[in-house]
């Protein structure tokens, strides 16, 4: 092979392994940055009003879901920007909730329930965050395993990926996660019962040893809670814990339905991996 082919060579294989590691370490991908820039609520028909109030509870969740920061809608300031809150919206699309279902009675298109789909860009959501004290959190989101126990009356069990007493439950996270734009996993029975996990033990186990058994399922590391029932509450007490920088978070809701609970504990580890401290 000539010298100068060799040479030419050798510069490519560097410049495409340069190329690569860029990749891998760099920004977020085009696709990425267009999902994590999204939201979506339901309202009832396509009626401008109704839009005008999807496009606020759009607003709050997508400024929530690129800074991770549940407080940011508490801010005496969005008062402001949910009153401009469709000058943000990129674009927005309709999917009816009834579709294929016939219109019927006098019920018309206009109250039937739609998913509003709204798009965004950091070109108008960054400096939204900017004025609230706030910005993107842009690297890559953690798969959270989720080590629960649920205890109501008699009734009490430990969380994991096949028992048919937690379908719901394990549908609930996952729908607690997206809007966030965060993944779960669960751990099989046999992780747990290998570990000497059960739904007594599971609530003081060491957040070191819960991490590993994610990884085992999964997972970048583990998210704990309980759930315990209260008669006085008139719905779940439960308790949250996630292990961050050598530093062990804990929060708690009360009396709340599992699909809040949920909501709660996804929203509060967000807070926290995304750089902003104690959920509340």
């Amino acid at each position: 092979m000539p010298q100068f082919l060799r040479l030419a060579l050798v510069l490519a294989l560097v410049l495409g392994g340069l190329l690569g590691i860029c990749a891998a370490n760099g920004p977020a991908r085009a696709a990425d940055i267009d999902d994590l820039y999204k939201s979506q609520t339901i309202v009832t028909g396509q009626g401008e009003p109704n839009r005008q109030a999807g496009f606020k509870i759009c607003l709050d969740a997508v400024l929530v879901r690129v800074a991770g920061d549940q407080r940011l809608t508490a801010k005496p300031e969005m008062a402001a920007l949910r009153e401009k809150a469709g000058g943000f919206v990129t674009g927005f699309r309709y999917r009816d909730r009834m579709e294929g279902i016939p219109v019927h009675d006098e019920q018309g298109t206009h109250d039937r329930p739609h998913d509003l789909f709204c798009q965004y860009t950091p070109a108008t959501i960054d400096p939204v965050l900017a004025s609230l004290g706030s910005k993107p959190w842009l690297t890559e989101r953690p798969r959270l395993a989720m080590f629960l126990t649920s205890e109501q009356g008699v009734k009490h069990f430990a969380l994991d990926a096949d028992d048919e007493r937690g379908v719901l439950m394990r549908e609930s996270f996952s729908n607690a996660a997206a809007p966030l734009a965060m993944q779960v996993a669960f751990p099989t029975a046999a992780q747990l019962s290998q570990a000497g996990l059960d739904d007594q033990t599971l609530r003081s186990a060491e957040m070191t040893k819960l991490d590993a058994i994610a990884k085992k399922a999964g997972a970048d590391q583990a998210l704990s809670g309980s759930l315990v029932w209260s008669d006085k509450e008139l719905g779940w007490i439960a308790d949250w814990r996630l292990a961050m920088a050598g530093k062990t978070y804990t929060w708690q809701v009360r009396g709340v339905s599992f699909d809040e609970a949920f909501r709660v504990a996804m929203r509060g580890a967000a807070q926290i991996l995304s750089g902003n401290g104690q959920p509340e």
